[in-house]
C-alpha cells in the first residue's frame, strides 16, 4: 500500500509543479494586443471561407462581415488589462489539498489495512483452488485463459474457455474462442453450436445470418444436433414462418430423451406460439390449462427425479450431472440444484471442460423466465 501512496504523491507533486509554472507564466504570456482582435479576425476569415464554398449568400456575408468589422474596430481601440499571475504559494497549496483530502476520505471510509491484491496473485489462487467449480464464471474464464495459453493446440481447452465466457455473458469473447477452436478442429459440431449461441447472444437473442450459418454448419456435421435444429426453427418463427418453425420444434421435442430437461421449456414455447402465432417479447408464461404442452410439470418432475436416482446409482456420467443441474434450474429448485452442483464439482474437480459446462448449467433460469436464444447443447 505504501508504494501506492508514494506514486500518488509523486503524481500530485508533478501536477502541482505544472500548475505553478503555468500560473507564474500567465503575466509573461499576456501580450500587449487585445486577445479579442484575433477572435474577430478568425470569424471574418471563416465567413469568407463559407462564402467561397457556397454555404453563405453574398448579401448575408457582407452584412455579417460589416458587423464583425465594426466590433473589430471597437475592440482595437480598447486596451484589455493583462492577466495577473496567481501567487505560487496559493496555487501550490490548492494543488496539495486535493490528494490530502483524498487521503482523509480514504482513511475515513476506505480500507487502509487491506493488503495489496494483484491480479496475478488472485489468478494463482483461483487456479490452485481445491474446488475450481466454486469459482464464478468470470474467474473460471480467467483461469482458462492461462490453460489456453499453455495448450494452444487443444480445441477442448478453447471450448471450455468459450463456455465460461458464455456463462459470464461475454458473447464476443466466447465467439472468438469458438472460432479459434474451430480453426484447430473445424469438423466439430459442438464448436459450431457454441459459435451460433454466442452470435445469437451478441444479437440480443436474434438468430441473425452469422448465427444461422454457424448452426447450419453444426447441423451439416451432426444432423441430430438439437441445439442447431432448435435455433434454426426459432429463426424461421422470428421471420414469419410460424408453421414451419413449429413443425421442426415438435420434431426436436420428439427426438429429446424423456429425462432431458429441455423438453419442458420447449413444450411451453410450442404451446405459446401455437396459441399466439408468434414468439413473446418476454419469457414464456406458465402453460395454461388445455394449451396442449407435450409434457407438463408433474411429468417433468418425475423425469428429473428419475435422472437423479440414476446418477446416484451410476455417478460416472458428466453429461448426466450437467443435465440434472440444468433441470433443477429450469424447475426453479435452487436447493436441489446447489446440492447436485456441489456433488458434481467434487467428482469432476480436475476436469475443466465439465466444470465449465456445470457453471453454465447452474446459470439456467426457471422456465417462466426469459428462455435462452438457443437450446443448450
Amino acid at each position: 500500500m505504501i508504494w501506492l501512496w508514494i506514486a500518488a504523491a509523486l503524481v500530485s507533486a508533478g501536477l502541482a509543479a505544472l500548475v505553478v509554472r503555468r500560473a507564474a507564466g500567465a503575466a509573461v504570456a499576456a501580450s500587449d494586443e487585445n486577445p479579442a482582435l484575433s477572435v474577430y479576425r478568425r470569424q471574418m476569415a471563416e465567413l469568407d471561407d463559407l462564402a467561397d464554398r457556397g454555404l453563405l449568400a453574398e448579401g448575408e456575408r457582407r452584412a455579417v462581415r460589416a458587423e464583425t468589422g465594426r466590433r473589430l474596430l471597437a475592440a482595437a481601440g480598447r486596451q484589455e488589462p493583462p492577466l495577473k499571475a496567481a501567487k505560487p504559494g496559493v496555487v501550490l497549496a490548492a494543488a496539495a489539498a486535493a490528494p490530502m483530502l483524498a487521503l482523509v476520505v480514504y482513511v475515513a471510509i476506505g480500507a487502509p489495512g487491506l493488503a495489496d491484491q494483484p491480479f496475478a496473485k488472485r489468478l494463482a489462487e483461483w487456479r490452485a483452488s481445491p474446488d475450481p467449480a466454486a469459482l464464478s464464471p468470470p474467474q473460471m474464464a480467467a483461469v482458462l485463459t492461462q490453460v489456453v495459453k499453455e495448450r494452444p493446440t487443444d480445441p477442448d481447452a478453447r471450448r471450455a474457455f468459450a463456455l465460461a465466457e458464455l456463462a459470464s455473458d461475454q458473447p464476443l469473447e466466447a465467439a472468438q474462442a469458438a472460432q479459434r477452436a474451430l480453426a484447430l478442429d473445424p469438423r466439430r459440431a459442438d464448436l459450431w453450436e457454441i459459435l451460433g449461441e454466442a452470435d445469437a447472444m451478441a444479437a440480443n437473442g436474434d438468430i441473425g445470418p452469422d448465427a444461422q450459418a454457424a448452426f447450419q454448419k453444426a447441423l451439416a456435421l451432426d444432423p441430430t444436433s438439437a441445439a442447431a435444429r432448435y435455433a434454426l426453427a426459432r429463426a424461421r418463427i422470428l421471420r414469419g414462418d410460424v408453421a414451419g418453425g413449429l413443425a421442426e420444434w415438435r420434431a426436436v421435442e420428439a427426438s429429446l430423451a424423456p429425462d432431458d430437461p429441455r423438453r419442458d421449456t420447449l413444450g411451453r414455447e410450442i404451446a405459446y406460439v401455437t396459441t399466439h402465432g408468434a414468439l413473446p417479447a418476454a419469457g414464456i408464461p406458465e402453460t395454461p390449462a388445455g394449451a396442449g404442452a407435450a409434457v407438463g410439470p408433474p411429468q417433468i418432475q418425475a423425469m428429473v427425479d428419475g435422472l437423479a436416482a440414476r446418477l446416484k446409482t451410476n455417478p460416472e456420467d458428466p453429461d448426466g450431472w450437467v443435465r440434472l443441474v440444468r433441470a433443477y434450474g429450469v424447475l426453479g429448485e435452487t436447493d436441489r440444484q446447489a446440492a447436485a452442483l456441489a456433488q458434481a464439482r467434487q467428482r469432476y474437480a480436475g476436469h475443466a471442460d465439465v466444470l465449465a459446462a456445470l457453471a453454465a448449467a447452474a446459470n439456467v433460469r426457471p422456465a417462466s423466465a426469459p428462455p435462452p436464444a438457443a437450446a443448450p447443447g
